[in-house]
């Protein structure tokens, strides 16, 4: 995975996102625990603090937390030894002891690719539902500030007869099929949030993410945005394993992560957040299309095998409604041509040398 340390477009890009105009001063001087943070969101997430730190002298410190203590080091290698970079080693199904002051805790930690769902249906229920329980007695003992729990739009499950999805609008989940291994698993940490809130007294908010991407994605994985870029940048064709008319909402990286902070600081306790922005919603096949037109390529159809259609969404609409987020202050500037853009200027160095 590259760290991009060298990435002169990667930077230029945290330092746009280091404008965004938050109230910072929430955060100077305290201290976050972050799960999943060598992931899509903890890696940007990481950064832009960092470079507050270093730049601002903001005085934040990331408690990264990930199964691999070496992969954190690998993709870190500048913030090891900075007085505001922690890192531990857990597994967040197991208890977790830590002995520091933490004033915010943001669990991210989750399987999030629909092969994996497909391949490991227990370790992603275990690692949403018992992670959020270890978390939460862990913000219980800590006395925490605020937990955020990171879900997603799959907790709608199949919507019909609705232009857009608010918060409190929720569809079908089947829990006799496989893939319901991650919706239904993320319904009930959610429900463990609120939980712990009411008896427990844990001031938490959750945060429904749509469909993100970005060049901290991992380009191994399955999801389809992934591989149009990856296809795209390898000079290929991108691979559509459906018509494509699927209507969703995405984010773009930095977007979600600013919307993490803005609920972190703005967000309401026991209430959900979906992050989406209408700039990002269109069809699955024109976010192929305008990667593909972007890399100079086509796209292509290609119906799907038996193991893919086990991790697929059967969804054909996510558009989410964002008035929530809005009225606690949280924006978006670009649309999401020119974030697909971004990204792949980011993802090719100086010299044109893919680095995904």
């Amino acid at each position: 995975m590259n760290n991009f340390i060298n990435n002169q477009n990667y930077k230029k890009d945290v330092l746009e996102t280091s404008k965004y105009k938050l109230d910072w001063n929430e955060l100077k001087n305290k201290s976050i625990l972050f799960t999943g943070i060598t992931g899509l969101i903890g890696r940007y997430f990481t950064d832009l603090i960092m470079y507050k730190n270093i730049h601002e002298n903001l005085n934040c410190t990331i408690i990264g937390a990930s199964r691999d203590e070496k992969n954190i080091q690998s993709i870190f290698p500048q913030y090891v030894q900075h007085n505001n970079f922690k890192y531990i080693s857990v597994d967040v199904k197991e208890k977790i002891n830590f002995d520091e002051n933490i004033d915010y805790i943001i669990h991210a930690a989750s399987n999030t690719y629909p092969i994996q769902y497909a391949k490991d249906p227990i370790g992603t229920i275990y690692t949403n539902v018992l992670g959020t329980k270890n978390l939460l007695e862990l913000a219980e003992e800590k006395r925490v500030k605020k937990f955020i729990f990171i879900s997603s739009f799959e907790v709608y499950g199949k919507v019909e007869n609705i232009s857009k999805i608010s918060e409190n609008d929720f569809g079908v989940v089947n829990c006799t099929v496989l893939r319901s291994c991650y919706p239904e698993s993320k319904r009930l940490s959610e429900s463990l949030c609120i939980a712990f809130s009411e008896q427990k007294g844990v001031n938490t908010s959750i945060v429904r993410l749509s469909r993100v991407f970005g060049p901290t994605m991992n380009f191994e994985s399955s999801l389809a945005t992934a591989q149009f870029i990856k296809k795209g940048l390898e000079n290929e064709d991108i691979v559509l394993k459906s018509d494509g008319m699927q209507e969703y909402s995405y984010n773009y990286v930095a977007d979600a992560v600013t919307a993490i902070l803005q609920v972190a600081i703005k967000g309401e306790d026991k209430e959900a957040y979906n992050v989406a922005d209408s700039k990002f919603d269109i069809k699955l096949k024109d976010f192929a299309e305008i990667a593909a037109n972007t890399c100079n390529k086509s796209v292509i159809f290609d119906l799907p095998d038996e193991i893919e259609k086990k991790g697929f969404s059967n969804s054909v609409m996510t558009i989410l409604d964002n008035e929530k987020i809005k009225n606690i202050g949280w924006y978006v500037e670009k649309d999401i041509k020119q974030r697909i853009q971004d990204t792949i200027n980011i993802l090719k160095n100086n010299d044109g040398e893919i680095i995904c």
